[in-house]
């Protein structure tokens, strides 16, 4: 399909310029003040704004036509991200602008999503999802590659410029190979969309057990966090790192696939419970301090098991209204993001304490514990479905 080729192609290319100006970031504001935290600041600036964000913004895509908010919000990025490649730009004002940058991308995504809902109908959709998914892993690796050799060709300044390209291009690729459609309500002020969107989560049990089931997710992100020291702890060194990080989002990616493309769509819905609970037994292990190979195949398993987020996120999105999925999905988003971050410092922290291993697994049989009532919820949510579709049969 024309359309979802186009967003698939605008989605890739923007993401892989988000990690050249994520890389790019933290080498232009270490090699002009020296100082790991405002490093380490200028990086984290790059992800919080979608908590604020997420909730009040992503309305924007409900109450205003979605292929014009995401032309908007492109535009307004490729400004900003120029602005902050100019050379000598004060820090304050640097991280301005990557807060605004971020701020963009929750209704920017959320347009994207309800848009390409509509584009793709049924199990359509779960399978454009994983596709989505698989092709976002690509770019980030790529982009994070791609960045790295820009930044010691041309410098971190046109290495910005190049994300600022990026944006305006996909900006391009949306006006013109998308297809107009009406805004699906603007009854409503941002603040009040915010709210409606949360009473909607709420009140519903499935969207309920959905979040619930998305967000355990926090609890398996600590190899993210840890991947550095958890390669040191076990004798290993910076190569082996870089393959910690990569290996779950392979692990996803490939898992997003043969989810989608082998197993029905009522068996996914099923198994979304059982594989919430699965992410976390392979991190269980790690406590062990296993070698390099066999840690990266825990991390691999892992990843796979973690592609139930594919099919919860579709599932999530098909239950909501058209009218509402802008602003529900800006607010799950918003909630899996706050959960990864806080996911990633407390598993750090608790690191200082007990050593990267145990830390891991810690965090991994919580999220474990956490799975199972929420998984039990989204059972009994949608158990009169699976019984009327028996009766059917």
């Amino acid at each position: 399909m024309r359309e979802f080729r186009v967003l698939l192609a605008a989605q890739s290319l923007s993401t892989a310029g988000d990690q050249v100006a994520r890389l790019a970031l933290a080498i232009l504001v270490y090699a002009g003040t020296g100082s790991p935290v405002f490093t380490a600041i200028s990086v984290a600036l790059t992800y919080v704004p979608e908590l604020l964000g997420g909730p009040l913004l992503s309305g924007l895509a409900d109450r205003y036509p979605r292929r014009e908010v995401m032309v908007a919000c492109d535009l307004v990025r490729a400004a900003l991200i120029a602005a902050a490649a100019i050379p000598g730009v004060p820090l304050p004002v640097l991280w301005l602008l990557v807060f605004l940058v971020q701020a963009a991308n929750a209704p920017a995504r959320a347009a994207r999503s309800a848009n390409m809902s509509v584009m793709l109908t049924g199990d359509r959709y779960t399978m454009g999802l994983a596709v989505m998914s698989t092709a976002a892993q690509i770019s980030y690796f790529g982009g994070f590659a791609l960045g790295g050799v820009l930044v010691s060709a041309a410098g971190p300044h046109m290495a910005l410029l190049v994300d600022a390209g990026t944006f305006a291009v996909s900006a391009l690729l949306f006006r013109f190979g998308l297809r107009p459609r009406p805004a699906s309500r603007r009854d409503a002020t941002m603040l009040g969309s915010a709210r409606a969107g949360m009473r909607l989560v709420r009140r519903d049990r499935k969207l309920r057990a959905l979040v619930s089931l998305a967000w355990t997710y926090g609890f398996y992100v600590a190899p993210l966090g840890l991947a550095v020291p958890y390669a040191g702890q076990i004798g290993a060194g910076t190569v082996a790192a870089g393959l910690f990080l990569a290996a779950e989002s392979v692990g996803s990616a490939a898992g997003g696939l043969l989810l989608t493309r082998l197993v029905p769509a009522e068996l996914r819905s099923r198994l979304l419970g059982p594989l919430t609970v699965l992410t976390g037994v392979p991190l269980l292990a790690m406590v062990f301090e296993p070698p390099v190979w066999s840690s990266l195949v825990l991390l691999v398993f892992s990843g796979v098991f973690a592609a139930y987020q594919v099919v919860a996120n579709a599932t999530f999105v098909m239950a909501v209204a058209v009218e509402y999925r802008g602003q529900a999905v800006g607010i799950a988003a918003s909630g899996l993001f706050a959960a990864q971050g806080l996911g990633i410092l407390g598993s750090g922290l608790l690191a200082e304490a007990v050593g990267p291993a145990a830390s891991i697994a810690t965090f991994a049989a919580v999220g474990v514990l956490a799975a199972i009532p929420a998984g039990v919820a989204w059972r009994r949510a949608t158990r009169h479905t699976y019984e009327y579709a028996g009766k059917e049969e």
